[in-house]
């Protein structure tokens, strides 16, 4: 295989039924579906400028044109959309779940757009580009979190982006109402995970209540302001939090999984303007990842 290229035949053979035929109906088809994604995923893996993408990949503005046009109109959603629900249905996807995010500095040329700080930090609606583009400073910098709720073997079932300074624990149920994953055949797409693995910044009774509500345990350790906090206010303090200590050493698979996204240059530093073109990068991340993962699944 070529250095350029980085999917298989046996992958884009599971891929290239799930690409749009055209722009829209009755559009122009699109042309050469395979070398175009094949040049997007150069670009993130590599971390290079649009303008230097090889010629072999086409015109970079074909390229940049259709990652944008994907990342809004929800493509790259849907067809990890499509995998998962695939890997769910030959017992690929593993509901003991895991959730953290991680930070990425945004390099000088993705800062360069008029932001409103006092907007949205977070980037709760899949596919309109927030006011902030997903930008904040927190110490290390302008910078992006990256939100993942993974599976138990490590790979993205969610994705979201936001700004750097953002907390975690705001973005965990936005987290959770993204999660649906259909199923092949009658039901509604599930949503429910096992259980949910987290470190203490999302100890909060909100989050707690929440899993209580669904039925979810939680598995996460409470910080010890809290728990003085509650010692504090006797009987009123309510309950001690417990949880599974063994089962908690399971979440390093999110750290792993964060350590499989950084691998592609263009998503460990973010050089995109648009969060809707950086998020779309890490979905596109993801698809790959899930590829790999039906190729392994009998």
């Amino acid at each position: 295989m070529s250095r350029t290229r980085s999917l298989s035949d046996a992958a884009w053979g599971r891929l290239e039924p799930l690409m749009p035929v055209a722009a829209r109906v009755g559009g122009r088809p699109f042309q050469d579906h395979r070398r175009v994604v094949e040049g997007i995923i150069w670009r993130f893996r590599t971390g290079s400028p649009w303008r230097d993408l090889p010629a072999e990949f086409g015109p970079w503005q074909t390229a940049w044109k259709r990652h944008r046009r994907f990342s809004a109109d929800g493509t790259w959603d849907r067809i990890q959309a499509e995998l998962l629900a695939e890997a769910d249905a030959v017992g690929g996807v593993d509901w003991a779940v895991s959730v953290d995010s991680t930070i990425n500095r945004a390099y000088q040329h993705a800062t360069n757009l008029p932001r409103d700080t006092g907007g949205s930090s977070s980037y709760k609606k899949l596919r309109i580009e927030p006011t902030d583009h997903a930008i904040g400073r927190s110490r290390g910098g302008l910078s992006t979190k990256i939100h993942h709720l993974i599976d138990g073997r490590g790979l993205p079932l969610v994705v979201l982006v936001g700004a750097g300074q953002a907390g975690d624990s705001p973005m965990f149920p936005v987290l959770m109402e993204h999660l649906r994953v259909a199923r092949r055949g009658p039901g509604r797409p599930r949503s429910r995970p096992d259980r949910v693995r987290a470190d203490k910044a999302y100890s909060s009774r909100a989050i707690r209540t929440h899993l209580r509500a669904r039925g979810i345990i939680a598995v996460i350790p409470e910080p010890s302001d809290q728990r003085g906090h509650r010692a504090r206010r006797g009987s009123r303090g309510g309950r001690p939090v417990s949880y599974d200590a063994k089962d908690y050493k399971g979440r390093n698979v999110v750290e792993r999984s964060f350590n499989e996204d950084k691998q592609w240059r263009g998503i460990a530093t973010r050089y995109d303007k648009l969060a809707l073109t950086y998020r779309g990068g890490t979905v596109l991340r993801a698809i790959t990842l899930w590829l790999k993962r039906l190729g392994d699944t009998p």
